[in-house]
């Protein structure tokens, strides 16, 4: 049957829809068998530790935010990176004050030139900095760039680069992979659907590539099962799963329970979580 969603949805443009559908009958066999789906991906771990993202504001926001996630227990930052070179070290300065032991991961969103990216990592060096991942530093169609900056990132400077926006298919992670291309792939169900995401999982497992997991903007129904899924599967290197989190509202109750960058999957089957059916959110 998921195999004829993917008949039905072809390709990337119908990805995030393909996901939804899949995401319901995997859930469906799920709750049928009564077991939750971190167990049913292989029950690795019942839990994950999540980032949490700054997006491009000013120094002194950057800051307050980054004193408030400190306070809160998140560990990894992620930075929103790309417009302006200048700003975006003016911001990393500011953050290291307020939380001087965190980790960076830096999230272009393909907004620098391959030199502009090697920049920005010489001038974290003279600062000190060393990111544990830098993300799509470069335009998507720019596999150039992105074989130079990750060559000159991990060469000279011991970063990871990550392939996102340039991975959108099984096709392209074969690139990635046999062209040496990026060091860590970045998996998010609604660029690939459910089907796609586990067969580039498998792929980059075979070839010892590393794996991130990721979102777009969803609620935790979505990052709620994405999580179930790293979770048992249990080969993330990096998790980043918290939109949920930044949303002025939550439509959703249960899925997980969040203790600050923790999600922990308590629920006894299926995915857990539920739409609010009313305004006041009563179930």
């Amino acid at each position: 049957m998921l195999q004829d969603v993917a008949g039905v949805l072809p390709g990337h443009d119908f990805a995030s829809a393909r996901a939804g559908v899949e995401m319901a009958l995997i859930d469906a066999v799920a709750n049928s068998i009564r077991i939750p789906l971190w167990r049913l991906f292989g029950g690795a771990s019942d839990s994950v530790t999540t980032d949490i993202t700054i997006p491009i504001v000013t120094p002194n926001e950057a800051a307050q935010l980054a004193a408030k996630y400190r306070g809160q227990g998140f560990q990894t930052l992620k930075l929103k990176v790309g417009k302006n070179l200048n700003s975006d070290i003016e911001v990393l300065k500011a953050i290291r004050l307020v939380h001087p032991d965190c980790s960076f991961i830096l999230d272009a969103n393909e907004g620098y030139t391959a030199n502009q990216a090697i920049e920005v990592l010489h001038k974290l060096n003279e600062m000190g900095v060393t990111p544990v991942l830098f993300e799509q530093p470069v335009h998507r169609d720019d596999w150039e760039g992105l074989h130079d900056v990750s060559t000159v990132a991990m060469e000279k400077y011991k970063v990871a680069v990550a392939a996102d926006e340039s991975c959108r298919s099984l096709l392209d992670a074969q690139k990635i992979i046999h062209g040496n291309l990026a060091h860590v792939i970045n998996i998010k169900l609604a660029k690939l659907g459910v089907l796609g995401a586990l067969e580039i999982i498998d792929a980059a497992r075979k070839a010892n590539v590393a794996l991130m997991i990721g979102g777009m903007v969803e609620t935790r129904i979505a990052m709620g099962f994405a999580g179930h899924l790293a979770a048992g599967l249990g080969c993330f290197s990096f998790v980043d799963l918290d939109t949920p989190l930044l949303l002025s509202e939550d439509p959703v109750y249960g899925g997980y329970e969040a203790f600050g960058p923790l999600y922990k999957f308590s629920n006894a089957r299926g995915h857990g979580g539920f739409l609010h059916l009313d305004n006041d959110g009563s179930k």
